[in-house]
């Protein structure tokens, strides 16, 4: 099986903090860790502990923090294509409080690939899945020459534009960029299903034959923080329907993988392996 990503990989660096800082106070992140994080980043990991074979569309900058990133991501074995950019690498700070929440600061914009960037495209057409979390609607009607398209909520102004149809939308209901409903697409583009997370209360599949609740894992680890998990459900999410599970099933399955970084600092630490 052959899954591919499709989106921004950002130089994370994450610490604990006693409380996001006031204005005017100093911040120290404590226990600080960096690793390839972002939308793409995440769900990219997730999906390298799965039998799949994974292939990456990403872009870098043309700094220390890119070839960080590169490296590290090249020692997962999946495939790398990436476009350069001549310019700082996108790099996150989060802080994660003590009740486990995460705040992100953005310094830079994230890069995307972009469909004039000259990777293989055309090995799309070959995948079962395709995850995508990019800003360019050329890019997302590539994607769409894969067997299933999983498009990230955030993404849907994209979407909108590309005149593609996804096949499953992913967000979270309790994110303003990504609550939606199915009446918020053409009736040309309305996926097959939207799925929005809500948590620890679960979450809902939306379909033309109406709404359909799943839960949450039973227990939720702790120790750690939330950073990663709607990235890792997302990724999980993407390998279970690309091996024909319901979707509703496959949010059910999915739902451990996401819940599981909320047990570790590091998500990429703590995401389980995917398995048929």
């Amino acid at each position: 099986m052959r899954v591919a990503v499709i989106g921004h990989v950002e130089h994370v660096t994450l610490g604990r903090v006693p409380a996001v800082p006031r204005p005017g106070d100093i911040a120290h992140l404590e226990s600080p860790r960096s690793f390839p994080g972002g939308g793409g980043g995440v769900a990219f990991f997730q999906l390298t502990r799965s039998p799949a074979e994974v292939l990456l569309y990403t872009a870098a900058g043309d700094d220390d923090a890119a070839a960080q990133v590169l490296e590290r991501l090249s020692r997962t074995g999946a495939r790398i294509f990436s476009a350069r950019r001549p310019q700082a690498h996108t790099r996150d700070v989060v802080m994660i409080t003590p009740d486990g929440e995460r705040t992100i600061v953005v310094v830079g914009e994230p890069l995307h690939p972009q469909r004039t960037d000259p990777l293989p495209w055309e090995a799309l057409g070959s995948c079962d899945a395709a995850y995508f979390t990019a800003q360019d609607p050329a890019a997302l009607v590539a994607a769409r020459s894969a067997r299933l398209l999983v498009v990230t909520a955030r993404r849907r102004p994209a979407l909108l534009r590309s005149g593609a149809r996804a096949d499953v939308v992913v967000g979270s209901a309790l994110d303003p960029r990504e609550a939606c409903s199915l009446d918020d697409f053409p009736a040309g583009q309305r996926p097959e299903a939207l799925v929005l997370t809500e948590g620890a209360t679960g979450g809902t599949v939306h379909t033309a034959r109406g709404p359909q609740r799943f839960p949450a894992p039973p227990r939720k680890p702790e120790g750690g923080g939330a950073y990663g998990a709607g990235d890792s459900f997302a990724g999980a999410l993407t390998y279970f329907l690309a091996v024909g599970v319901p979707v509703h099933e496959a949010c059910v399955r999915a739902g451990p993988y996401g819940a599981a970084v909320l047990g570790a600092l590091d998500p990429l630490e703590a995401q389980l392996e995917l398995a048929a």
